[in-house]
C-alpha cells in the first residue's frame, strides 16, 4: 500500500531536464514520441543535442510534432514510421533505421495503448494492448540488438528504457498466455485487466533483457512515469475518466524518470531496476526469473517467422 501511495503522490523531483548532460553524438529512438510524455522526452533530448528519431504510426501527426518541436528547440527530429500493432511494420521500421544509422545509444520503448475496446486486435490478431505494448516493443528491440551491441563500449552501456505503469503492481507473478490472442479466455477479461497484464509484461521483458544482455553492454530498465495527462486516456470515458483525471499530473513531469534513466551517469547503473516517479528507484513488481524467461521464450516464438 505504501508503494502505491508513494507512486500516486511522489515527492518533489531532485532531477530536472537541466541536469541532462550534452548528448551530442548520440543517436536515440523514442517510440510514441509524437505526443504525450514521448514528445516531452524528445524535446529534452533535442535541447541537449541528441539526434532523435520519433518512431510512430501516424505520419501526419508526427510531422506536425517535428515542426512544433523544431519551433521550440531549433532542432529537428527524424521520422521513423512504426506501427507497434503490426509486426511487419516493426520489421520495416527496424530495417529502415539500420539502413540510416550504424549506432543506437538509447532506445526509449515509450509508446503504448490503454483501454481500447475489447474487440480491438493487432494486425496479427494479438490482444491490442499486449501486442502493442509488449510484443511490438520486444520485436523492435530484438531487431535492433545488433546495433545496440555494436554501439556499446566498455564502461559506456547503451540503454533500453521501458515505459511501464503503476498498473504493473496489480498483476503477476506471471503472464496468462491464453489471453494474449483472441479467444474465449481473453474475452472474459476486462480491458483494464488486459492493460495491467501488458504493463506487467513490460517490466518482465525489461528484467529478462537486462539479464540476458547486460554482459553485452546493454542496460535495460523499466519504470512507472507517473499518472499523467496525455492521449493515453483517449479510450476512457465517464466516471472512469473523471476519477483518473483527479490524480493526473502535467505531461512534462512524465518524461523526468525516463530521461533520468536514459541520459544521466547514474542512469547507466540502473539495469534490472524498477523506477518510480519522479526519478527514484522503487520496488520491482516482477520478481520471478522463471516467469520472465517463459515470457521471453513465448515472445521469441511469436516473431520467429515474421
Amino acid at each position: 500500500m505504501g508503494s502505491t501511495i508513494s507512486q500516486l503522490f511522489p515527492p518533489k523531483s531532485k532531477f530536472s531536464v537541466d541536469d541532462i548532460p550534452n548528448l551530442e553524438g548520440q543517436v536515440i529512438i523514442v517510440t510514441g514520441g509524437s505526443s504525450g510524455i514521448g514528445k516531452e522526452t524528445v524535446k529534452a533530448l533535442l535541447q541537449h543535442n541528441a539526434k532523435v528519431y520519433i518512431a510512430a504510426r501516424n505520419a501526419k501527426n508526427t510531422r506536425e510534432a517535428i515542426e512544433d518541436l523544431k519551433a521550440q528547440t531549433g532542432k529537428e527530429a527524424e521520422f521513423l514510421q512504426l506501427d507497434l500493432a503490426d509486426l511487419q511494420s516493426v520489421k520495416r521500421a527496424a530495417a529502415e533505421f539500420s539502413e540510416k544509422e550504424t549506432q543506437l545509444n538509447v532506445l526509449f520503448n515509450n509508446g503504448g495503448v490503454m483501454g481500447p475496446p475489447i474487440d480491438q486486435l493487432t494486425a496479427q490478431n494479438y490482444d491490442c494492448q499486449f501486442g502493442t505494448n509488449v510484443l511490438g516493443h520486444f520485436y523492435f528491440t530484438k531487431l535492433l540488438l545488433p546495433t545496440l551491441i555494436e554501439t556499446a563500449s566498455p564502461g559506456k552501456p547503451v540503454r533500453v528504457i521501458n515505459t511501464a505503469s503503476s498498473a504493473a503492481d496489480f498483476f503477476g507473478p506471471s503472464i496468462d498466455f491464453n489471453t494474449l490472442k483472441d479467444g474465449p479466455a481473453r474475452k472474459k477479461w476486462s480491458p483494464e485487466k488486459l492493460y495491467f497484464q501488458s504493463k506487467f509484461g513490460n517490466v518482465a521483458f525489461s528484467n529478462e533483457l537486462n539479464r540476458r544482455y547486460a554482459d553485452h553492454g546493454i542496460m535495460s530498465v523499466a519504470l512507472n512515469p507517473g499518472n499523467l495527462k496525455s492521449n493515453l486516456q483517449r479510450h476512457l470515458s465517464g466516471v472512469h475518466l473523471f476519477l483518473v483525471n483527479l490524480i493526473l499530473y502535467p505531461t512534462p513531469k512524465g518524461a523526468l524518470t525516463q530521461l533520468w534513466a536514459g541520459t544521466t551517469e547514474v542512469g547507466a547503473t540502473l539495469g534490472g531496476k524498477h523506477l518510480y516517479p519522479w526519478a527514484r528507484i522503487g520496488k520491482n513488481p516482477s520478481k520471478d526469473p522463471v516467469a520472465e524467461k517463459e515470457l521471453w521464450i513465448w515472445l521469441e516464438e511469436q516473431v520467429a517467422n515474421i
